[in-house]
């Protein structure tokens, strides 16, 4: 496994990546129409190119392929964390956590863990603040804002 630092040709990958993950890893806890209402296949890859250059953003290869990512905002909010289907629970989500967490200079680590990411979450120290309901195109979801005391 190799980390490093986003890259604007990345940006379709990660699209990408995020969809199929969405649609396979968290089927279990989500209907159909609330994976399509989080990842209905159209990105809008300006905005994302944007957030990755302006967050701290990691992306996780194994032999040039991407397999997973993550970013976290200058204020320790932990937007987006995802790893392919075919490369979960072999460290990826840690291994870019743990850089992401170390770079942070904030005093805590926020996220809106969803329902398949929180006992991840949990295993990591963070604690529960509260169960919240987003809506996206119409459609209810549930997830959990989760925050942890960051040991730089």
């Amino acid at each position: 496994m190799k980390l490093r630092s986003y890259r604007p040709a990345d940006c379709k990958a990660l699209a990408d990546l995020f969809y199929q993950t969405v649609h396979t890893v968290n089927a279990g806890d989500y209907t159909e129409e609330q994976l399509f209402a989080w990842a209905d296949g159209s990105v809008d890859l300006d905005a994302w190119n944007r957030s990755f250059l302006a967050y701290d953003t990691v992306v996780a290869l194994i032999n040039d392929k991407i397999v997973g990512f993550g970013d976290m905002d200058k204020e320790g909010y932990l937007d987006r964390l995802y790893v392919h289907k075919d490369y979960q629970r072999q460290g990826f989500a840690t291994a870019i956590c743990d850089r992401l967490e170390g770079a942070a200079k904030t005093e805590r680590i926020l996220t809106h863990a969803s329902i398949t990411a929180k006992p991840f979450f949990l295993g990591r120290g963070y604690r529960l603040l509260r169960e919240q309901t987003v809506v996206r195109g119409g459609v209810a979801l549930g997830n959990y804002v989760m925050e942890k005391e960051n040991c730089r």
